[in-house]
């Protein structure tokens, strides 16, 4: 093949929408900006406690999730052009963006920091980052330990937030537990026994989250300190110990949202296909209302009505950010084509046939293949596609 010969595309089977998986999206991108709502009040008693339950498993969830629906990653023309036009297109526009919005009202960063993500990139450059290694996980012979053992040692050592390299190792084990993670495994956790005890977890992580976060550092959650420095302050075997409770709630509380996420096709199914523009999106929504309005200093006497009307207002936004017309606004944007900058693929030698992939939902696989083609429109974009 000579330099100018057309690329070929490798015979990774193509995706199709899943109900279960767009559903899943939905509730974690509600969890998040409801996370992202009350970052602002978690030093009030009536938000810590939800915040916290929040950032125990929501990250985990999603990464999670992403790991899942990026497991037949080779690296082939078609993913690889999907990554530059969804993840390093947006990062760069959202992250320059907002710093520079950040800059305007804050003064800081005092110069641009593009491989540095100061919020929200963070996850653009951890998928990244996690996609192209997902070769090596696929190949290695104890994947989780050897991801679980990556993110304890992590935060031993000072790591530069170079693409957030500090989150993306010490979150690292949930998109490796993703990545090996089967349709009959997302089956099983639908079991009514499992769906009992799911709710059991939930509830009374809930309630020991309001009883005693007050005293908790909430920096455990971020996942990015160095176990030895403040806020943290822990020594080695403090860190590496707390660090692994948090891997183990946060796989806990994830596995158990996940057994209580319906499999049928709703409203939130269509919705949760477009959660890419919810998450991009809402981070300029805060800054401007809390810079430009002062909206959480306004409502911070009100104490617990204001963290309520807060979560509220967020799964309003968060649900508005997830419609159509957001979606058809923004695509060009965020999802640009790129023709103009990648040669011309082969046809693919091989397809898999959609009919041949077993539904997660329970039905056949005729029907399943037919109703995911035909039920999420291709045009819907999610964070965690591969």
């Amino acid at each position: 093949m000579s330099a100018l010969d057309p690329l070929p595309v490798a015979t990774a089977p193509p995706k199709e929408r899943v109900a279960y998986l767009d559903n899943a999206r939905y509730w974690v991108m509600l969890l998040v900006v409801i996370g992202h709502s009350l970052t602002e009040y978690v030093v009030m008693d009536s938000a810590k406690g939800v915040y916290t339950w929040i950032y125990l498993f929501h990250m985990p969830f999603f990464i999670l999730i992403s790991g899942y629906t990026a497991r037949h990653y080779i690296g082939d023309f078609r993913q690889i052009r999907r990554i530059v036009s969804t993840l390093i297109v947006p990062y760069l526009l959202v992250e320059t963006s907002l710093q520079l919005l950040t800059r305007h009202y804050d003064g800081e960063p005092k110069t641009l920091m593009i491989l540095s993500p100061q919020w929200l990139g963070w996850f653009l450059a951890a998928l990244f980052l996690w996609r192209i290694t997902t070769p090596i996980w696929r190949a290695l012979k104890y994947p989780i330990t050897t991801s679980i053992v990556i993110s304890l040692l992590a935060g031993l050592i000072e790591i530069p937030n170079v693409l957030a390299l500090p989150k993306v190792l010490a979150l690292l084990p949930f998109w490796v537990i993703g990545l090996h993670m089967n349709r009959e495994l997302f089956m099983k956790l639908g079991d009514w026994r499992i769906r009992a005890a799911s709710v059991v977890a939930l509830v009374v992580a809930f309630i020991f989250c309001q009883l005693y976060s007050a005293d908790w550092t909430t920096q455990w959650l971020l996942w990015k300190d160095r176990y030895d420095e403040a806020p943290l302050d822990a020594t080695a075997w403090e860190g590496m110990t707390t660090r692994g409770e948090l891997l183990l709630v946060g796989a806990v509380l994830t596995f158990a949202t996940l057994s209580l996420i319906p499999r049928s096709r709703s409203i939130t199914t269509v919705l949760g296909g477009r959660t890419f523009y919810c998450y991009l999106l809402h981070g300029y929504i805060i800054i401007l209302l809390d810079r430009e309005l002062d909206l959480w200093q306004r409502f911070e006497e009100y104490g617990a009505w204001a963290v309520i009307g807060f979560m509220v207002a967020a799964v309003v936004v968060a649900n508005l950010l997830m419609t159509k017309p957001v979606a058809t606004v923004f695509r060009p944007l965020f999802e640009p084509r790129l023709t103009w900058l990648f040669r011309e693929a082969e046809p693919p030698s091989v397809r898999v046939p959609v009919d041949a992939l077993p539904a997660v939902d329970g039905s056949s696989p005729t029907t399943g293949g037919r109703e995911r083609a035909s039920g999420g429109s291709s045009s819907q974009t999610s964070v965690p596609a591969s």
